[in-house]
């Protein structure tokens, strides 16, 4: 008995029948094809393999971490034993390692097929462990097209697409690889634009904004620039103390070295060796992901290409956007940049423990100038001015601000103390740790108080919820009044004597609430009633 094609490796019944779209034009098996209707033809359904270069992509992505991983072990033996020891232990590891990357994706090649129907889309996978996902095509969130520089050689591309809900890997399909024609194919098609059956893939959408080389003088004023620098001492000093026995040796060396050229030079190399890395390092990554960023809107979906070696799409549907937010971090705010962030539901994904958790894919602007961060925001909004532009923000009671200071010095009482407990226990250079840490973050704390009490503000017009709070990263979201979803009031011990409180909106979208923090609990409460009537006034008393 044969197995009919429509139904590889015992598939579902009935799923190769009926009316269904067509993305793939491989067929499931090698044999020649057979007349029949075309296969972008809306009354056509098959099932369709991964590329057949799948084993040459999984085989060199192996091989080069296979080579990324033996290079230093095999340096490191050679240095310790002798360069014979070395080429015995590694190079046969790599080569059955890299062999593994072939067999495993000429494996996931003949054992993956995926089917694109009317109404559901369907994935047989799996080696030892089948598994078979279907997902409704009414629930697709995203279709995220990625081609890493091996795929991207290979004219191949990788397909995530997902439904944003709270169902762990359940909640998505992965396709890699397959053809680029095929992934835009497919992006078009579960998207429902009107050109989904490819013929105008090519067309080029008018641009909302392009990359602009100088955005990337904003990216030394981020965070990450010292997570990075933070990152070398801490790989430092981890090598330091898996030495062993050469431990003593570097710390001979470093102590001749002191010696030789003084504490000054030393200390200045140590300082500026992991801040030039930081700030390289963070420069690379920005241009990796940012570099060919485009957005645009197609038919009821804002797009985002971006990527210098590994190219990403991602789109955002227009009918899922529920407002905007304008992240602005410390540094970048004092030099006039924003980042534009979308506001819309079905843009988380999971992580390997099946928790959802946010991703960069909300991201449609990166760090730009302020004013063409309200530009965008307006146009994607489709309003003639962007509602995170307002500059009417009411402010919050001065007991935030009060609150705001007293946890500074708090602070600032709690490093010294501690300063001084450790001076008594251990030495008294704790003692003047303390006071220099105190004459220093005294004015710091302070100004970064009143700086996040001047940052707090709320808004409510015709069609919007306008919130801003943080002063490291400081936040100005615009939600729409018709996602709101349901109000969260909390008040601490501290806010209740105060007559503060913190109201949240919770919507389906974005981070699932967007807060008005230490607002005047009276206001605050009014505002939420006036913000969706009916909805929170019942519980309250007049």
């Amino acid at each position: 008995m044969t197995r009919p094609e429509g139904s590889p490796d015992g598939g579902w019944p009935g799923t190769a029948a009926g009316p269904a779209d067509a993305v793939g034009t491989r067929r499931p098996d090698d044999r020649a094809p057979t007349p029949g209707p075309s296969p972008h033809s809306p009354h056509h359904a098959e099932w369709t393999r991964l590329d057949p270069l799948t084993l040459v992509a999984d085989g060199l992505t192996v091989t080069a971490l296979a080579v990324a991983v033996a290079v230093p072990t095999g340096i490191v033996i050679a240095l310790v034993d002798s360069l014979t020891t070395a080429l015995v232990w590694v190079l046969p590891a790599a080569v059955v390692t890299a062999a593994c990357g072939f067999v495993g994706g000429w494996l996931r090649h003949r054992t993956t097929r995926y089917l694109v129907e009317e109404h559901r889309m369907r994935l047989h996978s799996g080696v030892v462990v089948k598994k078979r996902r279907s997902l409704h095509r009414d629930r697709i969130r995203t279709v995220d097209v990625t081609a890493d520089p091996v795929l991207r050689i290979l004219g191949l591309a990788r397909v995530q697409i997902g439904t944003g809900e709270q169902s762990g890997e359940e909640g998505s399909i992965n396709l890699s690889p397959i053809p680029r024609g095929d992934a835009e194919r497919l992006h078009s098609r579960l998207l429902g634009r009107a050109d989904g059956d490819g013929a105008h893939d090519d067309v080029a959408h008018p641009a909302i904004a392009t990359f602009d080389p100088r955005w990337l003088r904003y990216v030394p004023l981020t965070w990450t620039p010292f997570v990075i620098a933070g990152a070398c001492y801490a790989l430092a000093g981890q090598t330091l103390g898996n030495a062993g026995q050469g431990q003593q040796r570097i710390i001979d060396w470093f102590t001749t070295l002191v010696g030789d050229v003084g504490w000054l030079p030393v200390l200045a190399v140590a300082l500026a060796g992991p801040a030039l890395v930081g700030l390289v390092g963070a420069l690379l990554i920005h241009v990796e992901l940012w570099w060919n960023y485009r957005l645009e809107r197609e038919t009821g979906t804002l797009r985002v290409r971006r990527g210098l070696l590994t190219t990403r799409s991602t789109s955002v549907q227009e009918s899922r956007l529920r407002g905007i937010a304008l992240v602005e971090p410390l540094g970048a705010r004092l030099a006039g940049a924003a980042q534009l962030d979308a506001v819309a539901s079905g843009l988380r994904r999971p992580d390997e423990n099946g928790k959802q958790t946010a991703t960069d894919n909300k991201t449609l602007l990166p760090l730009a100038p302020r004013g063409l961060a309200d530009d965008v925001a307006a146009t994607v909004l489709r309003e003639a001015l962007s509602p995170t532009a307002v500059t009417g923000l009411t402010p919050h009671p001065p007991a935030a601000r009060s609150k705001r200071i007293r946890w500074a010095f708090g602070t600032v009482v709690g490093y010294a103390v501690v300063g001084a407990v450790l001076g008594v226990w251990l030495t008294p250079t704790f003692f003047v740790v303390a006071g220099v840490g105190v004459v220093v973050l005294t004015p710091a704390l302070v100004v970064l108080a009143v700086d996040a009490a001047r940052s707090l503000g709320h808004r409510l017009d015709e069609d919007y919820l306008v919130t801003r709070s943080g002063t490291f990263q400081r936040s100005t979201v615009a939600l729409q009044r018709t996602g709101i979803v349901g109000w969260n009031v909390r008040q601490s011990w501290f806010q209740r004597r105060a007559g503060l409180a913190t109201i949240t909106a919770t919507t389906a979208a974005g981070s699932g609430g967007y807060a008005m923090r230490d607002v005047d609990a009276g206001e605050g409460l009014l505002v939420a009633v006036d913000a969706v009537p009916d909805l929170l006034e019942p519980f309250l008393a007049r």
